[in-house]
């Protein structure tokens, strides 16, 4: 029961976070996600687990923009597990296989 209080707690706070304009929520298409993880993966050694990667994915992007602007920021996001259980997601990025799909808003 602890376990889900905490839980609820946490959602609590980010929804307050997110309805107070203090964090942003966005969304990405699996496969820039993918793509995301993959440059993570090269450059730091470390194979990110896909929920990660949706982190990355807006740490790169919010990067890119301050390279963009020539602006300086300190860009934080969590890397909250690695992808070792995940290869197989992987293999089908790399091999062509793994596709966007959609999802309606009306869910």
């Amino acid at each position: 029961m602890l376990a889900v209080s905490v839980i609820t707690a946490i959602r609590r706070s980010l929804s307050q976070l997110y309805k107070d304009g203090i964090i942003e929520a966005r969304a990405y298409r699996q496969l820039t996600v993918f793509e995301a993880a993959m440059v993570f993966a090269k450059t730091e050694a470390i194979i990110p687990a896909p929920e990660s990667s949706h982190a990355i994915r807006a740490a790169i992007d919010e990067a890119l923009l301050c390279k963009e602007e020539g602006k300086e920021k300190c860009i934080l996001f969590n890397l909250s597990g690695h992808g070792y259980l995940d290869l197989a997601a992987y293999d089908d990025y790399l091999n062509g296989k793994l596709v966007d799909s959609s999802i309606p808003m009306s869910l």
